[in-house]
């Protein structure tokens, strides 16, 4: 209907949240070549956050932040990490969105991707953005999803 393909990359996926954004990252600009209509990558499954620093934010927005860090900006890539019941760990927030825009936001405000994570503080990196999403309690916990909008290449 929207020419949009989509993929499913799984509904169980685990692991650090970090790392599974990285992973994310690596594949999307490597589909994103000859594509002929944009394609969104979709996913689900409840990672996990090594808590090494007095930071703030949950696995939605760490997962995010791994995947922003690896993406560099790169043209054409969107996405977003939730979880359903609107409580991204203990904060307000449900998760974030990032777009390729991001980059150079951050850079103009000097934050710093890996001083965020060494804090596990990705929470803080996007509230500074602006790139929060903020619903309020869901009360209805399914699972955690991620949303990977990738365009074709121009």
């Amino acid at each position: 209907m929207l020419g949009i393909d989509g993929r499913v990359l799984g509904d169980d996926l685990e692991g650090e949240a970090r790392d599974l954004g990285r992973g994310h990252a690596k594949m999307a600009p490597d589909l994103q070549n000859g594509l002929k209509h944009p394609l969104l990558l979709l996913s689900s499954g409840e990672t996990s956050v090594t808590v090494k620093s007095q930071g703030r934010g949950g696995r939605n927005v760490e997962y995010l932040l791994g995947l922003f860090q690896a993406l560099k900006g790169a043209s054409g890539i969107h996405a977003l990490a939730i979880d359903t019941d609107g409580i991204d760990g203990s904060e307000d927030n449900a998760g974030a969105i990032i777009s390729p825009s991001c980059w150079g936001r951050a850079n103009e405000i000097s934050l710093s991707i890996e001083v965020a994570l060494d804090n596990n503080d990705a929470y803080s990196f996007f509230e500074a953005l602006d790139d929060l999403i903020l619903t309020g309690p869901t009360r209805t916990n399914v699972n955690d999803f991620r949303a990977i909008l990738v365009l074709p290449a121009r």
